[in-house]
């Protein structure tokens, strides 16, 4: 289910390695069954500085709000502007059209602390979530 080409966070958000420097963001199939319908997203704007494991937006659902936390640490360079006329997308698909940022890492040794699939997926077997 999750794509083991991504890293991942233990606050259930994705990375997919697209360049030495740049990371696309989103969030797991989990959060966002865990959600339900995402009705609203709010993401940095571009330039924005993003810190690994700290807030960096939200997302609402018809069942509650919840922080979006950054797996990395860098700056936006793009962000999914369709998310905002169409934030099912998320639901819709998670790791392709659902993504909701590009950003330039500040220090690509991060990913390394980032789960595999396989230890993402133990991770969610636990009672760690």
């Amino acid at each position: 289910m999750n794509p083991t080409d991504l890293k991942y966070s233990k606050e259930h958000e994705w990375v997919r390695t697209e360049s030495d420097t740049i990371v696309i963001v989103g969030i797991t199939h989990f959060a966002q069954d865990s959600l339900g319908d995402v009705v609203f997203v709010e993401l940095p704007e571009v330039g924005a500085d993003v810190s690994q494991h700290e807030k960096m937006g939200e997302i609402e659902s018809v069942k509650a709000v919840s922080d979006l936390f950054s797996p990395v640490s860098g700056k936006v360079v793009e962000r999914n502007e369709a998310l905002v006329d169409t934030p099912e997308m998320v639901n819709d698909g998670p790791f392709e059209q659902g993504w909701m940022l590009k950003v330039e890492l500040s220090d690509s040794t991060q990913l390394d602390t980032l789960l595999t699939a396989a230890s993402y997926e133990s991770f969610l077997e636990s009672d760690a979530v």
